[in-house]
């Protein structure tokens, strides 16, 4: 989640408006850029319960501490509620989940060097107050009602209309992590192909990164149980988008689905005023029932951007958003599958000549089938398994003709390394963590927070 949004912009005077800033994004190839965020719960050491905001071990005092690193604080209502340094910030998802939105970087190696920094700060910080973090999708232990909610205005909102939509909105806010990468596009054609090739691979990511088998302390039935909460959240804003695949669809028509997209808020002055269920189209109109007689800013609409959560979401560039969190490893391997596949011209064309034919319901299959049976889920003739090795392999080929080296000399290729094992042996880290739960772990979930601890 972004940090707070500026009350300014320009006046939505024009529909059309809408569409140019998303053209804005179009960019040539030599200024695409790489920005990973990532997840994080915290809990203490001593008890494993989640950190509420206040307190000695806290989460403000988390935050506080960071700045020592240069971090600079973002307030709401005199708490910090994010830290901002340069194009990068950290921020607090609602049940006290930390993330760092990375600034737009031009390599992986660049983007990597970002994750160990960032691990080694809260690492730190978190040995002087008895807490430690870790990257899973699903919180594995507590209930959605032991989880301390974070004292930011928009989660108010959300929290008071998410279950008016779906049975589980509430847990995707408090007990999920993800990692997500946000990468660039030339031109509306190629923002085009580069989000029917995403929003077909999403399932792939998800069976890759799949690590949320447990819930409340037991086994739940799902590999990716982070991935099937989207299913019942908000049918909304929520889902994989198939008219992305229709013919004649630019961005005109992702506009047509965001303004179908009901609102949560509107910020002004520091405060989130409650639009909830309200029409931005209204808006655009001035009888928008929270703001009458006013009219949207540009800021307004960047906001509403962020509030829609497909699998694929597009916005200035296209985010990611398919992944449970990971270890530490994997932070780096997340931005480096979908560089490889959607940053090399050869990558690309072939990611899409394997997923053009797939059909509608093929593409609804692979979504609904994944988070319960990951890599052995059944597509077509064969498995998820060997159609990751397959994607893997177009990636790793793409990565190698960016030819991007570090000061050794290697390419980013290797970034790839910890997904091609596990492709390759057909175990996820929601079946490592399974077999130590039915056996050393004894049939608790305790020790996930001491070995899959950052």
């Amino acid at each position: 989640m972004s940090a707070p949004p500026t009350s300014r912009g320009e006046p939505i005077t024009d529909r059309r408006q809408l569409v140019t800033y998303l053209e804005s994004g179009c960019k040539p190839s030599a200024d695409w850029r790489i920005g990973t965020e990532h997840e994080k719960f915290a809990y203490r050491v001593s008890d494993l319960r989640t950190l509420p905001y206040e307190g000695p071990d806290g989460i403000g005092e988390l935050l506080t501490r960071l700045k020592r690193f240069d971090w600079t604080p973002v307030e709401e209502n005199g708490r910090i509620i994010a830290l901002t340094q340069g194009m990068a910030n950290i921020t607090l998802e609602p049940g006290g989940q930390v993330e760092l939105s990375g600034a737009p970087l031009e390599t992986l190696h660049q983007t990597c060097a970002e994750v160990h920094r960032h691990l080694h700060q809260v690492k730190e910080i978190g040995n002087e107050l008895g807490i430690a973090m870790m990257g899973l999708g699903f919180q594995p232990k507590w209930t959605r009602d032991e989880i301390p909610w974070m004292p930011k205005g928009r989660y108010r909102i959300m929290r008071d209309y998410m279950p008016k939509r779906g049975t589980l909105g509430l847990d995707m806010m408090t007990r999920t992590c993800t990692v997500q990468v946000n990468l660039d596009f030339g031109s509306e054609a190629d923002m085009v192909k580069k989000f029917r090739v995403s929003l077909a691979l999403q399932p792939i990511a998800t069976a890759l990164f799949a690590n949320s088998p447990f819930t409340e302390g037991k086994p739940n039935g799902f590999q990716s149980f982070r991935s099937h909460i989207w299913t019942d959240t908000d049918p909304d804003r929520t889902g994989d988008l198939p008219f992305v695949f229709e013919d004649g669809f630019g961005f005109e028509r992702y506009v047509d689905y965001m303004l179908d997209v009901p609102m949560y808020f509107v910020y002004r002055d520091g405060t989130y005023i409650d639009a909830s269920g309200q029409s931005f189209r209204d808006f655009l109109d001035g009888k928008l029932p929270a703001r009458p007689g006013e009219r949207p800013l540009i800021t307004d609409w960047a906001d509403h951007l962020t509030t829609a959560f497909p699998e694929v979401r597009l916005k200035k560039y296209l985010e990611m958003r398919g992944a449970d969190g990971g270890s530490w490893r994997r932070l780096c391997a997340l931005p480096a599958l979908w560089t490889g596949l959607l940053y090399d011209g050869g990558a690309l064309d072939a990611a899409w000549d394997l997923v053009k034919d797939w059909t509608t319901e093929e593409r609804a299959s692979l979504r609904n089938g994944v988070p319960r049976h990951g890599l052995r889920a059944p597509f077509r003739d064969r498995t998820v398994r060997e159609v990751a090795l397959e994607v893997l392999s177009i990636a790793r080929a793409g990565l190698k003709r960016r030819a991007r080296n570090d000061n050794w000399g290697d390419d980013e290729s290797h970034f790839l390394d910890t997904l091609t094992v596990i492709a390759e042996s057909g175990q996820t880290q929601a079946d490592e963590m399974l077999a130590k739960f039915n056996g050393p772990w004894q049939g608790s979930v305790d020790p996930v927070f001491k070995e899959y601890a950052y």
